[in-house]
């Protein structure tokens, strides 16, 4: 049994009024016997109420959730900060080359445990991961996770047209191997699967037709794609789905627009398609660092609550440049500063929680500290270095250290990550 003293800030419940509903205990502490958090209370009566627990003592620092980045490439790892192209010459000349290296069973292990160790080292413990079209790729993500009982959510990416040979495979291939890997990872452990068709001009009508059958057959496994991220791109699909309403409805007539579906970027959406999300209750994932590196374009993050559709937050390395979802919440600021409608340290703060723990229908076990969940938690040090010492003193309120450790803070700034009771990750060690 442990115990981890410090200040507390989470989301216990859902909400659409984040700037009102944060919890906050200042000088409290966590109670953790096995992969869960048993109890939360004043660090005085938790250590008093079990005298055995061994303690953890982060006095002075915030205990907040393990963070949750609802779209991510493993493959793009290392080819992240390439420079100087947008979306479609990007995935051209960065994407798919480092992606092919994939065939190597031994190097996508590899990289599946550097991008893990990455995860932790800035408190991410939940992702929604993009792995290769190739399927040992996608065992590697999850064998990797797996041995740290980390809540993973990842697929195959699939492609049958449009991309190199050497990275495609067939609508056939595709439905085989994604029901392969549903049967043998989805739901065991802390594993989810996510059907992942890369996007619409990269598979073939009936590719999508095929992942939309196993949507059918498996309706609680998660659907990950992009949607409407480059002007380009939906003249793209446009013109190889004619008869198609939008680009959403490419989706949507596969069978692949539903609760558990994610959609990355979403930036230039007609009003059909905002209504047609909200009605299927799908969930974007907002990447503010990897649009404005592509010069993508500026997410409407208050038209999105105007059509009541989920928003989540991610940071889409390889073309997002980091893996911190502290500055992905800074990036997502001055997205919405742009706008004339700044992004509150609250509001971004659920967005990296609750917000998608409730979205994805897993706040039972992820998103916030509630007795019950499990123990991922990280550890916030708001005077990490000199800087942010000399900005934060001892007394600075959560929100305003969230949202300067956003914008000064590096990995630092994490102390350290706990994944199902477990310490992960140490910046001291």
């Amino acid at each position: 049994m442990d115990i981890i003293k410090g200040h507390i800030a989470h989301f216990p419940l859902a909400t659409a009024t984040p700037d009102a509903d944060l919890s906050i205990m200042r000088d409290g502490a966590l109670v953790i016997e096995g992969e869960d958090i048993i109890a939360m209370g004043h660090a005085n009566d938790m250590v008093a109420a079990y005298p055995h627990a061994h303690i953890h003592d982060h006095s002075g620092k915030w205990l907040i959730p393990g963070l949750i980045d609802s779209h991510v490439h493993y493959p793009q790892t290392e080819s992240i900060a390439y420079y100087g192209e947008q979306l479609l010459d990007w995935l051209k000349k960065a994407t798919f080359p480092t992606e092919q290296k994939f065939a190597d069973e031994t190097h996508a292990r590899a990289i599946a445990e550097v991008f893990v160790s990455q995860l932790f080292r800035h408190g991410t413990t939940t992702a929604l991961v993009y792995s290769s079209v190739h399927k040992h790729a996608c065992e590697a993500i999850f064998q990797a996770a797996t041995r740290y009982n980390m809540a993973l959510i990842a697929g195959k990416v699939c492609m049958d047209r449009h991309c190199p040979p050497a990275l495609q495979d067939t609508a056939e291939s595709a439905q085989q191997d994604s029901a392969a890997l549903i049967e043998r990872w989805h739901n065991k452990g802390r594993n989810l699967y996510a059907l992942t068709p890369r996007f619409a001009p990269t598979s073939s009508a009936q590719q999508l037709k095929r992942l939309g059958e196993l949507a059918q057959q498996y309706p609680d496994v998660f659907v990950q794609t992009h949607l409407s991220e480059n002007k380009d791109e939906i003249d793209w699909v446009a013109s190889l789905y004619p008869d198609a309403d939008n680009y959403l409805d490419v989706y949507d007539r596969a069978g692949l627009v539903r609760h558990r579906s994610v959609f990355g970027h979403a930036l230039h959406l007609s009003e059909s398609e905002w209504q047609c999300l909200a009605d299927r209750d799908a969930t974007i994932a907002f990447c503010p660092s990897s649009n404005l590196f592509l010069g993508s374009g500026l997410f409407d993050l208050q038209r999105a609550k105007r059509a009541k559709v989920p928003v989540t937050l991610a940071t889409d390395v390889g073309a997002g440049t980091g893996f911190s979802m502290l500055k992905t919440y800074a990036d997502g600021y001055k997205v919405s500063q742009l706008q004339q409608a700044p992004l509150s340290p609250r509001e971004g703060f659920y967005m990296a929680t609750q917000s998608p723990a409730a979205a994805y229908n897993l706040a039972q076990d992820i998103g916030n500290l509630n007795p019950g969940s499990k123990a991922d938690i990280v550890v916030l040090d708001p005077q990490c270095d000199e800087l942010t010492r000399l900005r934060l003193g001892d007394m600075a309120e959560f929100d305003d250290c969230w949202f300067a450790l956003s914008i000064l803070g590096t990995e630092r700034a994490v102390a350290e990550t706990w994944v199902a009771g477990q310490a992960v990750y140490s910046r001291d060690n």
